[in-house]
């Protein structure tokens, strides 16, 4: 028999699905990428026609991150202080009362998950009028309690919800052999519980810090002071050398530098958050 009878069929199957793989890594990067090239090329390639897709060297710069300036590092540590206390704050909070919603027997307790879940599915800006009257109220006008407050209130039902759902997951053999060990609830649940629960408090730490981090309106109205803004605000404030200049080479500086702290943070934790994710979906 001749050898190109063995020959295995020709798998059009394959082919298609590294084909679909493919397109949607494309169809997903290619907003990143081309804000990423955009913060490099020059104002003359950027407004270009027709289009610049791949520009040669003497039309790339970095003048667009040069002229963003010191004061845009500011803006990224206020980002990181308000977000990264909110999400401390909210967690430390959560992980507590979503325990106890779990674990023990409180009186209304479906009304009160009733009302957690109620407030997580209720937009988050149509509270924006009442929050503004609370933060001048007590004063808290430029200030960063003034983003971290409505922040962790926002982020907490979420949170007390998820981890609930991971602690109801917990087999209930190791609480009893610690109770007979002599733990109580507060140390059961310290180096017991979030121990293991970790994949599930760094998924929901992520989403809270993520949302802190992006967040706009708020930190528009609540905050004027310069020095106090966050990266969203800041993004809003560049301006081009004339009201009818849209600087899209500054925007998108910005951005991508606004951007690197969240992909850093998922990176280091990636193996956590999908171990969070998927954590309870095969049992056995």
């Amino acid at each position: 028999m001749k050898k190109s009878e063995f020959k295995k069929p020709f798998d059009w199957q394959k082919v298609l699905l590294w084909a679909g793989i493919i397109f949607l890594v494309l169809f997903c990067l290619a907003p990143l990428l081309w804000q990423i090239l955009t913060s490099f090329k020059t104002t003359s390639a950027i407004a270009n026609i027709p289009t610049i897709y791949l520009p040669a060297l003497d039309q790339l710069t970095l003048a667009h991150y040069l002229s963003l300036g010191s004061q845009f590092l500011r803006y990224m540590l206020n980002s990181a202080f308000v977000s990264f206390v909110s999400t401390i704050i909210c967690l430390s909070l959560g992980a507590p009362a979503a325990y106890t919603l779990a674990r023990l027997k409180l009186p209304g307790e479906k009304i009160i998950l009733a009302a957690v879940l109620i407030v997580t599915l209720f937009p988050y800006v149509l509270l924006f009028l009442s929050l503004l009257e609370l933060v001048k109220f007590f004063g808290l006008g430029n200030n960063y309690l003034a983003l971290i407050v409505p922040y962790t209130a926002i982020n907490l039902p979420l949170t007390i919800l998820v981890l609930r759902s991971f602690f109801q997951q917990l087999p209930k053999d190791l609480e009893d052999s610690a109770k007979i060990d002599g733990y109580n609830t507060i140390q059961m649940l310290l180096k017991i519980v979030l121990p293991i629960t970790s994949p599930a408090l760094v998924t929901t730490g992520i989403l809270a810090f993520i949302f802190s981090w992006n967040e706009f309106i708020f930190a528009l109205t609540f905050i004027s002071r310069d020095s106090l803004q966050t990266i969203p605000v800041a993004l809003s404030k560049i301006g081009g050398s004339s009201v009818f200049e849209i600087p899209y080479g500054p925007i998108a500086a910005a951005t991508v530098l606004g951007t690197i702290p969240l992909v850093i943070l998922v990176l280091i934790f990636q193996q956590r958050i999908v171990q969070g994710i998927t954590s309870g979906a095969v049992k056995g």
